[in-house]
């Protein structure tokens, strides 16, 4: 089977993923584990990554855009591997694609 034919039969990882962060659920464990990721290394880019997917299964920047009155190229930029988002525009985001932060205490690991 050649490539052009093998890519017309098969969905793209892409494409699943957009579609299954339709569901609420699976997008808020997916927003979380992002998260969770930037804890441990401090690098921002798959929690951004994480956001822009999440944007793209509720109808795109352009939409996000509209509902947190943020210049779309902006946000554009904002939400780019090299982005650097202050805590209200995180917020606006969170909030407009339909969740909230939380925090909670982290527990002790080891048992003394």
């Amino acid at each position: 089977m050649n490539k052009q034919k093998l890519l017309k039969n098969t969905t793209s990882y892409n494409e699943k993923l957009i579609l299954s962060l339709c569901d609420p659920e699976e997008a808020a464990a997916y927003l979380q584990a992002a998260f969770d990721e930037y804890q441990e290394d401090e690098n921002m880019e798959a929690f951004l990554l994480a956001l822009r997917n999440v944007a793209q299964a509720r109808g795109g920047i352009s939409e996000l855009a509209k509902k947190t009155d943020l210049n779309r190229q902006s946000l554009y930029r904002t939400l780019s591997k090299s982005g650097n988002p202050k805590l209200y525009t995180l917020g606006a985001i969170i909030k407009e694609l339909g969740f909230s932060f939380t925090i909670t205490p982290n527990l002790p690991t080891d048992h003394q």
